[in-house]
């Protein structure tokens, strides 16, 4: 990838070295009334190059170090919970209960319906389990 890079800027370079060559004539620019700037094309191409271009490469430089930065944390995080070490369960001692909190505004509402309860909640209401003529 570097070398792709290295070639485009030296032929970035070299168009500009013959643009400059060729257009290297005396111009007036007049920038207020008070000011007059006699200068050469070449000069307010590379200026006006470097005005568009370098805060774009700031912006671009500020944002990958940024994310290098996030980045670098992430795997530390991930580094150190890979090496803390857990505690071992000893023979006989029962597997903890992993409980979920429950995120439901009602708790008579399914989260989700299961595979018979297609319903939507325009058309029927939602099924209990007490409802149920087969228990």
């Amino acid at each position: 990838m570097q070398i792709v890079r290295t070639v485009v800027w030296v032929l970035l370079l070299v168009g500009l070295l013959l643009f400059s060559v060729a257009n290297w004539t005396d111009v007036t620019v007049r920038i207020w009334d008070g000011i007059v700037v006699d200068t050469k094309i070449p000069a307010i191409v590379i200026v006006s190059f470097l005005i568009g271009f370098v805060p774009m490469w700031m912006y671009h430089r500020a944002s990958k170090w940024r994310l290098q930065r996030k980045i670098g944390s992430l795997e530390n995080a991930a580094r150190t919970a890979a090496a803390t070490p857990v505690a071992p369960r000893h023979e006989g001692e029962p597997e903890p209960e992993r409980t979920e909190p429950d995120m439901r505004a009602d708790p008579d509402t399914p989260l989700r319906p299961t595979s018979e309860d297609h319903y939507t909640a325009e058309t029927s209401p939602p099924r209990r389990p007490e409802d149920d003529p087969q228990t």
